[in-house]
């Protein structure tokens, strides 16, 4: 099944009452995983990668995008709709050249960046993707970090809408409680301020931070124009305990091949695999998206 714009997916899950899920990858492993899950629940489905932490300070070495790009191809023999998301960027020049490679969704990164030049860089971006009939999401607010990066600044619905008429974005991300990087417990959404950020733009909204939202809020976010939901966090965790228990079982002169690339019972790339699968039909069935392809 050829890619599906993302744009063309949110607005079918706001018609439909779902919200499509993005479940960031990191590896190939994890990139099947998400894609299996779909098409077991015969889900729409996002797929892509974190375009931010590709340019990570602190990188020993050089990552390339056309790497990660190159696996559009086999997303395009899916059984579902999948769209291709780059996601969390402030570099025009990455988020161009992954246009160029495939993308089909691109999402500006606002984190580090004053209000201005955060806007002249979706402008930009908006200007180079629409061309390309590739979608811009952006975001207005900052979520807190659990790690202890940045903090809190809720989405100001006056604000969203005077972003989204000044640079024409197609999906908005909004901070209304969610929290980035959430490694234990839940966090409630701030349902008014959600609310509000509903009546004041016309255009699918995105919960970033989806680990520390609970799932039985999923109907009410739906409800409330929520059209996406981005999940990373839960995906890693479960990916590392599965990895571990496995790594515990190979100890020399033990021969490696059966923990690492034979796929048997004890690959460590086949648990990580499965694990991550799992998650995702999880959170695939509490959104609403399961069946929907």
């Amino acid at each position: 099944m050829p890619l599906v714009p993302m744009k063309e997916m949110l607005d079918d899950a706001r018609r439909r009452g779902y919200a499509a899920c993005y479940c960031e990858s990191w590896n190939l492993e994890s990139l099947q995983a998400v894609v299996a899950a779909a098409e077991a629940e015969k889900s729409p489905i996002i797929a892509g990668f974190n375009g931010g932490f590709l340019l990570r300070s602190g990188q020993t070495s050089f990552e390339q995008l056309g790497y990660y790009a190159c696996q559009r191809a086999a997303l395009a023999r899916a059984k579902v709709p999948v769209s291709f998301l780059l996601n969390e960027s402030d570099s025009l020049a990455q988020i161009e050249h992954a246009i160029d490679l495939g993308f089909d969704a691109v999402m500006p990164e606002n984190e580090a960046l004053p209000r201005k030049d955060y806007e002249l860089l979706v402008k930009q971006v908006v200007e180079r993707a629409h061309a390309k009939g590739v979608t811009v999401e952006a975001q207005v607010g900052h979520l807190a970090d659990a790690s202890g990066g940045t903090e809190a600044e809720p989405t100001d619905p006056d604000a969203a809408r005077a972003f989204v008429d000044a640079t024409h974005i197609d999906a908005l991300g909004v901070a209304v409680g969610n929290v980035h990087i959430l490694t234990s417990g839940k966090r409630s959404l701030d349902v008014e301020v959600l609310t509000k950020v509903h009546a004041a733009v016309d255009i699918p909204l995105v919960l970033h931070g989806g680990t520390g939202i609970p799932l039985e809020m999923a109907p009410r976010c739906v409800e409330l124009g929520v059209a996406k939901v981005n999940f990373g966090t839960v995906l890693k965790q479960a990916y590392l305990a599965a990895i571990a228990e496995k790594l515990a079982m190979y100890h020399r002169p033990m021969s490696p091949h059966p923990f690492l690339g034979m796929g048997g019972e004890n690959d460590l790339l086949v648990a990580g695999r499965e694990v991550v699968e799992v998650e995702v039909v999880k959170l695939l069935r509490a959104f609403g998206s399961s069946g929907k392809a």
